[in-house]
């Protein structure tokens, strides 16, 4: 179900672009001049001026708003914006920085007292005396 706010005078239309999403996804053509997507925030307008000045740029921007619903809006309002401060707009660069915020943080290093008692050597005379040793048939 959806809920939208009502509006009491005549001639007046609200829309909310979140559920245009599935839409666009199908459909982005939708995006160059459709009314419900007037009132996105303003990083996903200017990633949206920027995208649609290049060919396929309506189908990287939908890509973009299909993160909406799976990540959230300000999840993806956040990567957005850091992918427009890079200066390389793009639906993957978008979906790497998503990812890189949900992802967990490293572990902390662990303090050791291990020591290496025998230093490796590098010969790599010894790998190419076992490739000789071996007899495939």
């Amino acid at each position: 179900m959806a809920s939208h706010i009502r509006c009491f005078e005549r001639k007046q239309t609200r829309y909310d672009w979140q559920h245009y999403i599935p839409l666009v996804e199908r459909k982005p053509g939708a995006l160059r001049n459709g009314a419900p997507f007037a009132d996105m925030p303003q990083p996903l307008m200017r990633l949206r001026a920027l995208l649609l000045k290049h060919e396929g740029g309506d189908r990287v921007m939908a890509r973009v708003l299909g993160a909406v619903p799976r990540s959230g809006l300000e999840a993806v309002l956040v990567a957005v914006e850091l992918v427009l401060e890079s200066g390389n707009p793009s639906a993957e660069h978008v979906e790497n920085v998503l990812n890189r915020l949900r992802a967990a943080a490293p572990p902390e290093s662990v303090a050791t007292h291990l020591e290496v008692s025998e230093e490796p050597i590098s010969d790599a005379g010894r790998y190419d005396s076992l490739r000789t040793e071996v007899g495939h048939a």
